[in-house]
């Protein structure tokens, strides 16, 4: 055991954001890895706060990408949202039309859970600030956790056993998109319990957002209903925390227990706004 180890593990710190949930990190730099007791303690803070802000990086996508697998696998991304070039798993988040100027559309503007249409949907998701409006452009979370241990107790035994149905290509449709022939055969339907059990911490939670087509063994109105009053229930303000990006904010969520979207409180026909995200592969459903 080094000093230099010892004296990176003095400097980490973790401190909450709110009640709820998320908690800003300081003291570690991001562009090296980490051993093996400040990976265990990340690990658990992830886990213990959902949201991690890993304050004052600056990382080349290289870096980014050896953070990320210090976790686990990285996921693809669906087609239209790949890297270019060498960094095909490393997505632009960006308001930039072709020629590089702001071009007034923010896009992830719905509640979702990154890649919940997969077997094996996302487990985190770690987006990095590259480029960041003057004010706004902030990204909300709701906290899944807390909204299922709101419900009565007879609704929750009614929704135990319930699936629902994620879908790709009618998430695209609700945003004005018809999706190809070959995203269809990327990204299938795919079933999941509605109400998830997270799969490091046991604990229960909703698993829906955006990508939820509707509830299984329901006409498609009557499920499809259903889901968006869940939904609303779920992202009452009670249950949200909003995240101000600051200069150098690398974010790391939880894909199992959370919803997110990014708000569209800034100017985005004036500002860029320009992020850069991976996402790590999960585990399937139960």
């Amino acid at each position: 055991m080094t000093d230099a180890v010892l004296e990176t593990r003095q400097a980490f710190e973790v401190r909450p954001l709110s009640d709820l949930m998320a908690a800003e990190v300081t003291g570690l730099d991001l562009s090296k890895p980490f051993d093996a007791e400040t990976k265990g303690l990340v690990t658990q803070a992830f886990l213990d706060y959902q949201v991690l802000a890993f304050r004052g990086q600056c990382l080349t996508k290289d870096q980014q990408v050896a953070f990320t697998e210090q976790f686990g696998t990285l996921e693809r991304h669906a087609i239209r949202n790949r890297g270019v070039g060498v960094h095909p798993l490393v997505h632009m988040v960006t308001n930039l039309n072709a020629e590089g100027n702001p071009s007034g559309t923010v896009k992830s503007t719905q509640w979702h859970s990154d890649k919940s249409f997969r077997p094996a949907p996302s487990m985190a998701t770690i987006l990095h600030a590259v480029t960041l409006p003057p004010d706004g452009g902030d990204t909300c979370f709701a906290n899944m956790y807390a909204a299922y241990a709101a419900l009565p107790e007879a609704e929750k035994a009614e929704l135990d056993n319930v699936q629902v149905v994620h879908s790709w290509e009618l998430s695209r449709e609700n945003v004005g998109r018809v999706v190809s022939e070959e995203e269809k055969r990327d990204a299938p339907p795919m079933t999941h319990p509605l109400i998830r059990v997270h799969p490091d911490t046991g604990r229960k939670g909703f698993f829906m957002g955006m990508h939820a087509s509707h509830l299984e063994g329901m006409r498609m109105a009557e499920g499809r209903a259903r889901v968006e009053a869940l939904e609303a229930h779920a992202t009452q303000p009670k249950f949200i925390y909003r995240h101000h990006w600051r200069e150098g904010d690398v974010l790391m969520w939880d894909n199992r227990c959370l919803l997110h979207h990014a708000d569209t409180n800034f100017d985005a026909a004036r500002h860029p706004r320009v992020l850069h995200r991976t996402c790590l592969r999960g585990t399937p459903t139960r």
